[in-house]
């Protein structure tokens, strides 16, 4: 449903409030514009990191509320959201595939529009939409049903609506879209269906397809409505039809590395999970077993949609650990390109952003019992008698062997973004202490339905804590501190030139860090569980941050024991918008 405030809407235009469009200059220089927040990530670098420093450590104190803004009705579960802010509106999405505009000044909706989703949609885990993009008059999210929408950034009303994928397969979508030089680039979430991980990108004026790069080996990509080069070699690491249905969702969106024009998505877990019967009777020496382009990072040409270079985190994956988190370039401090990406499998990576090549990988969770370490090469060390049973193995056939894995399958990190400082050199990087009883299982494919192969049980590893925020050096891999929460961390984080950290906690904190010493400054209970992701700007000379608040997202679906521990949270929906005064920015 499209509701617009006629009134606010005639005032805005009585005053001259002209939107000039969103610009590829405006989304390159996102990074350094600190008045308005158009991509997400704030750059297409994914850094999360803003030059502001107004707001610094000695000030932060006095952060105070300037408006709230309530997503209203009883559509709120997990609210994973980044805000954008653009010509004196902000624009946020809500679960169940809603967005909002919002007068910047006041917390005064403007208009919002509902996507009417259809019934039968099959989301893993749970009803989240985690931002917007924005490109000309336009501002363009992606829905539950697998569709892409357009709309006009002043009235809420429908340029364009377009499919992505058929949500009957076990199709969705959640992410925030990608603008790469007049394209909207989008993945495709549906994992645990059955489906083959997609990269596509669509002319963001029209919507028309312009190309198309599936992520599974064997599938073909197109250009132009035509067929252009088929992913990898046919067979070469996937037995038999198996590729087919290959899984390898593209569900986190992706990154920008203008420097060396090259988008990079991740692919997630190859289907079904279970690994033996994705190479039943194949070696395991070699990578003919490896299944790409699952569990791996891809770097993408914008222009064409071929594959420039590849680095897979976790071949012959069996644990669901992915390979979609976030893929953040910068610059080390002698200069090299690099990027960084921290795996659900426990390892943080450092790469090369021209190649895509191994430079390290160190642990950035505790204890992880799957592999014992990465090799030279960027391989896992796999601890074979960790991976789950072959159900063939047992004698009725039904469930392989239990074992104990960590990470769990929810991952040492899972989709909340991570922030790395220009200032300090360090990631900031949300991560969970926790581990999971796994074992396998037959499975078939059938369209629509669940392709796992798999049962689990999420375990916490420490009485203490599980949630962990960690600054990393990527340099060396060494943690300078680490913030420990009892329950587990689920939400983005930001950082600033003011020497400032900020991220939230499922029981309501959003609090602001020390960047080098990770004491807390400054925190604000929100009333219900912080799942979004935080940003900040400069509007008249006076700093504000933004982050919304509503307890969801997969932890209280799939967590198991976990779960039961955070049971008691609320759900809410509620954006916060906090400002440092300008008589209270010298206040010590």
């Amino acid at each position: 449903m499209n509701r617009f405030i006629a009134s606010v809407a005639i005032g805005m235009m009585a005053a001259g409030a002209a939107v000039a469009g969103v610009t590829e200059e405006d989304l390159a220089n996102d990074r350094t514009n600190t008045s308005q927040i158009v991509t997400n990530g704030m750059g297409r670098d994914l850094q999360r990191y803003s030059p502001l420093e107004t707001l610094n450590k000695d000030n932060v104190k006095n952060l105070m509320p300037a408006w709230a803004f309530s997503l209203g009705g009883e559509k709120q579960r997990g609210q994973e959201t980044q805000p954008l802010v653009y010509d004196g509106v902000m624009y946020i999405t809500g679960s169940y595939s809603r967005i909002y505009a919002i007068d910047v000044r006041t917390g005064k909706e403007l208009w919002q529009y509902d996507a009417r989703l259809p019934e039968g949609i099959l989301p893993c885990c749970d009803v989240v939409n985690r931002g917007a993009a924005i490109y000309g008059d336009n501002v363009i999210f992606g829905t539950l049903d697998a569709r892409l929408v357009a709309l006009n950034l002043k009235t809420g009303d429908v340029v364009w609506n377009k499919k992505i994928a058929d949500y009957r397969a076990g199709y969705s979508y959640t992410a925030a879209p990608l603008i790469v030089n007049g394209l909207v680039i989008t993945g495709n979430s549906g994992g645990e269906f059955g489906i083959v991980g997609e990269v596509q990108a669509r002319n963001a004026e029209t919507g028309e397809m312009v190309w198309t790069r599936p992520v599974i080996e064997g599938h073909m990509g197109t250009l132009n409505g035509e067929e252009s080069s088929m992913t990898g070699t046919l067979n070469a690491t996937w037995p038999g039809d198996m590729w087919k249905t290959g899984g390898g969702a593209t569900w986190l969106g992706g990154s920008y590395d203008i420097e060396t024009d090259t988008i990079v998505f991740g692919a997630g877990n190859p289907a079904p999970w279970n690994s033996h019967l994705r190479n039943a009777g194949v070696p395991t020496e070699g990578n003919a077993g490896d299944n790409l382009y699952a569990a791996s990072r891809i770097g993408i040409d914008p222009a064409t949609g071929e594959i420039k270079w590849h680095f897979q985190s976790t071949p012959r994956e069996g644990w669901d650990y992915d390979g979609v988190n976030e893929v953040v370039a910068f610059t080390d401090k002698d200069g090299n390109k690099r990027y960084a990406t921290a795996d659900r499998n426990g390892f943080f990576y450092v790469l090369d952003r021209e190649t895509g090549g191994f430079i390290s990988g160190t642990p950035f969770v505790k204890d992880i019992t799957w592999a014992s370490g990465i090799d030279e090469n960027g391989r896992p060390i796999f601890n074979e008698d960790n991976r789950p049973g072959n159900p063939a193995d047992a004698a009725d056939g039904k469930k392989g062997d239990v074992v104990f894995s960590a990470p769990g399958f929810l991952g040492g990190k899972n989709w909340m973004p991570m922030a790395y400082s220009q200032k300090t050199g360090l990631f900031y990087v949300p991560s969970n202490e926790w581990g999971m009883d796994i074992w396998n299982e037959p499975v078939t494919y059938k369209k629509g339905a669940a392709y796992l192969g798999s049962g689990f049980t999420i375990k916490p590893m420490y009485e203490d804590h599980i949630g962990s925020l960690k600054a990393i050096d990527p340099a060396t891999g060494e943690w300078k501190w680490e913030f420990k929460n009892e329950s587990p961390l689920w939400g983005g984080v930001m950082t600033t030139a003011g020497g400032l950290v900020f991220t939230g906690t499922p029981q309501g904190d959003f609090i602001a860090f020390d960047d080098e010493t990770g004491e807390q400054l400054w925190s604000f209970q929100t009333g219900s569980g912080i799942v979004g992701q935080p940003v900040t700007w400069e509007m008249d000379g006076e700093q504000y941050v933004s982050v919304i608040s509503g307890w969801g997202g997969a932890v209280p679906l799939w967590g198991g024991e976990v779960a039961k521990k955070v049971s008691f949270l609320n759900q809410g929906g509620m954006l916060w918008t906090f400002k440092l005064p300008k008589q209270l920015a010298e206040v010590k």
